[in-house]
């Protein structure tokens, strides 16, 4: 049975084993100390187990955390992420359950910067719930997000403060899923000239 006679740092957090006395392969530092491999213990076939398992975590947290490392994103797009790169229902659970413990990953969060940014961006509630929803985060907390706005008729009064045609602008707001009551308080004229008949809705 293969004996661990010595581990040699290398660069950038992995460490390489020597299996009775030649180099055998590099691994990660944290792969390393999970597994136990220290200079005398045999790499038996339970070891072995416990390693390919422990690398195969390794390697859903790398995937991970390249997901996240330019955006935020829910827990339902990380996990399509590790699905797509071929990890396991079951790696997927436990990444997804230390990604949240540590913070990484947060749908009340997610969807609150998200329902923020979109609001800045103009997007009426409809729009801001089926991006979320198309996101995977669950209803109760889109709407807690949704809440945490200024009300919509508040934000579509203010798209609109400087608008020269009303009945184009009314148009607009309802392509970007502003409501039609939120579209009637913003632009009471319209609806008293009767122009709200040409208005496509998204509610």
């Amino acid at each position: 049975m293969p004996k661990v006679t010595a581990l040699r740092s290398e660069r950038l957090g992995r460490a390489l084993v020597e299996l009775d006395g030649a180099a055998w392969r590099t691994l990660p530092l944290d792969v390393v100390a999970r597994v136990g491999l220290v200079a005398g213990i045999e790499l038996d076939r339970p070891r072995l187990r416990l390693l390919r398992r422990e690398l195969r975590r390794h390697e859903a947290l790398d995937t991970a955390a390249r997901a996240l490392r330019r955006r935020e994103r829910s827990s339902a797009a990380v996990r399509e992420r590790l699905a797509r790169d071929g990890v396991s229902p079951a790696a997927r659970d436990e990444v997804l359950e230390t990604l949240e413990r540590n913070g990484l990953v947060d749908d009340a969060r997610y969807a609150a910067r998200r329902a923020e940014a979109l609001a800045e961006r103009g997007s009426g509630d409809a729009l801001i719930r089926w991006q979320l929803e198309r996101d995977g985060v669950a209803a109760g907390l889109i709407e807690a997000a949704l809440a945490s706005l200024d009300a919509e008729a508040e934000r579509a009064t203010r798209l609109v403060s400087r608008a020269r045609d009303p009945a184009r602008a009314a148009r607009s707001l309802a392509r970007k899923g502003f409501s039609t009551e939120s579209i009637e308080a913003a632009l009471p004229e319209v609806v008293a000239e009767g122009g709200s008949a040409t208005v496509r809705y998204v509610d």
